[in-house]
């Protein structure tokens, strides 16, 4: 990487008004995108009020109310309210311990509090109750990939791309967790889906970076295609900044991938699987440097 792109990112830190700077990669002048970062909007205030109103409201139904604490906390979670938001899970799993959509965003944020063990109990409840829930199958995956159990992790990653081969989100976390075993080895599988299930969604630019289809100039160059509004972009750059982390902390390159980490949660993007582990991201390199000095 050249000096450019380390001058934009530390001018988007330092949140200047630089607009072009050169050198992001390898090739060529790209000024470093970034976005509005999102804020709470007027809606999702009256919708917390009204949701309040109805579950203090007498005599609501059981399961009326579980589902009412349940949107109330997926309402927290979109605006990074998170121990609002686990609150309202739990206090839905307690009328109604059958909830899985509540497990699973529980094991979420177990496995950002590298909590392990309670993310995979939550996961395996939301498979007991819903066998065929695709998400469990992904969260449970990247638990097992952060915990360091990579044969598991890739098992139920692969569960989770069977389900739709064409999402390329789903092939770009496989393919982070069997690089962890071999890396040379899931840069072939990963090209190898890339052949067989590409589509035009923005997200198979990622996998065209990761196999060096494109340069990281025209990956970086593609975010703002079809984007025509600043929450969207928000949320592309959101990914977008994640992904460069993960690829150049491969690389060993932690200094850079904590700046693109930092970039990621710039958006305040909260509901976003990239902006939740991207603080995990932060705290692991964190906790990589102590280890270091001590």
């Amino acid at each position: 990487m050249k000096n450019g792109l380390l001058a934009a990112l530390l001018c988007g830190a330092m949140l200047t008004g630089c607009s072009s700077m050169g050198g992001v990669g390898n090739g060529g002048s790209q000024s470093l995108v970034l976005a509005t970062p999102l804020q709470v909007t007027y809606q999702s205030e009256l919708k917390l009020i009204r949701l309040g109103q109805m579950i203090n409201a007498p005599e609501v139904e059981p399961e009326k109310l579980a589902l009412l604490f349940y949107e109330r906390g997926a309402t927290y979670d979109k605006i990074g309210m998170t121990s609002l938001a686990r609150f309202d899970f739990n206090q839905a799993l307690k009328v109604k311990p059958d909830f899985a959509e509540a497990y699973n965003y529980l094991g979420v944020y177990m496995t950002q509090m590298q909590e392990f063990d309670a993310a995979f109990e939550a996961f395996d409840s939301v498979l007991e109750l819903q066998p065929d829930h695709q998400y469990a199958y992904m969260n449970r995956g990247i638990a097992l990939y952060y915990a360091g159990v990579t044969h598991l992790a890739v098992a139920d990653l692969e569960q989770f791309v069977s389900y739709d081969p064409g999402e390329p989100y789903r092939n770009i976390w496989l393919y982070l967790a069997q690089s962890e075993t071999d890396p040379e080895a899931a840069l072939a599988k990963l090209k190898q889906r890339q052949q067989l299930h590409a589509t035009d969604a923005w997200g198979w630019k990622i996998v065209d970076f990761y196999t060096g289809k494109i340069t990281e100039n025209e990956f970086v160059a593609s975010v703002t295609v079809g984007i025509d509004n600043n929450q969207a972009l928000a949320e592309r750059l959101s990914e977008t900044y994640f992904y460069l982390g993960k690829w150049y902390q491969a690389k060993g390159n932690n200094n850079f991938a904590a700046s693109f980490y930092k970039l990621a949660l710039s958006n305040n993007v909260y509901e976003f699987i990239e902006h939740k582990y991207a603080l995990l991201e932060l705290d692991l390199l964190s906790q990589q440097r102590q280890a270091l000095t001590q």
